[in-house]
């Protein structure tokens, strides 16, 4: 029979590995790790269809500046901007709506240039591998959770608390890349805006989608301890009494 403090842990363990699991993925999924906030975006109907073809270009630096003058926001699979749609009267604005464009998976895994937009400027390796980690580690944090928890239903299945050490032990690893992911982002954003420094008067945060990757990390690492501490010490209170029958 299971000692109520080891069944109190994995219950918690288990709640802190489903918040952090709804949390990376709506992360992954939103557009809203980084945001620009502009002061007064342009109000000429030919400017916006002009801004809007070329946002939707793979050239980073074109996108970039799109995403200054629009109120951009921007995640890992997609990019956005806050536009006026035109209007039939004259000196009018039309309302306000929010595109997106999608970055495809070539995009994901191009060359970044140490000029954005500039072929000629060479290769930024550091922007490339930041960038390509911070889209693939957050997808490797899920699946090592989603295996963790096969682990622990396979565990509740044997009646058997050991391999919730494996499942603690894979929830560690998805901590360490959710917090690499989120490393490797902060240091792309700066590497970008110190390559293509933001205009005069234009904002930049980071978003809420940031933020949940962020709280999602140490509650992975929350849950890992909890998992092998419960199995650990399952195990080694089981080993001494076992020894004390014996005697």
């Amino acid at each position: 029979m299971m000692d109520n403090r080891f069944a109190t842990a994995l219950v918690i363990a288990c709640v802190l590995s489903l918040i952090s699991t709804i949390y990376l993925a709506a992360s992954i999924g939103t557009d809203f790790w980084y945001e620009y906030r502009t002061p007064s975006p342009p109000e000429n109907n030919s400017e916006i269809k002009l801004t809007w073809d070329d946002f939707t270009s793979e050239d980073e630096k074109i996108y970039t500046e799109a995403l200054f003058q629009w109120n951009g926001t921007i995640g890992l699979w997609r990019r956005c901007i806050t536009i006026a749609e035109p209007s039939y009267w004259h000196n009018s604005q039309g309302e306000m709506k929010t595109k997106c464009a999608s970055f495809s998976l070539s995009e994901q895994f191009m060359e970044k240039y140490k000029e954005p937009g500039n072929h000629n400027s060479g290769s930024d390796l550091n922007r490339t591998y930041l960038w390509r980690f911070q889209f693939l580690l957050p997808f490797v944090s899920l699946g090592l959770m989603c295996f963790g928890a096969l682990i622990g239903l396979c565990a509740c299945a044997c009646h058997s608390l050991y391999p919730a050490i494996a499942t603690g032990v894979l929830h560690f690893l998805a901590g360490l890349c959710t917090l690499g992911s989120v490393g490797c982002y902060v240091a792309g954003i700066e590497l970008l805006h110190q390559n293509l420094p933001r205009p005069a008067g234009v904002q930049g945060q980071f978003g809420w989608s940031f933020c949940l990757a962020c709280v999602s990390a140490p509650l992975q690492f929350m849950a890992a301890a909890l998992f092998i501490w419960a199995a650990h010490t399952n195990r080694k209170e089981f080993t001494l009494l076992k020894a004390y029958r014996v005697a």
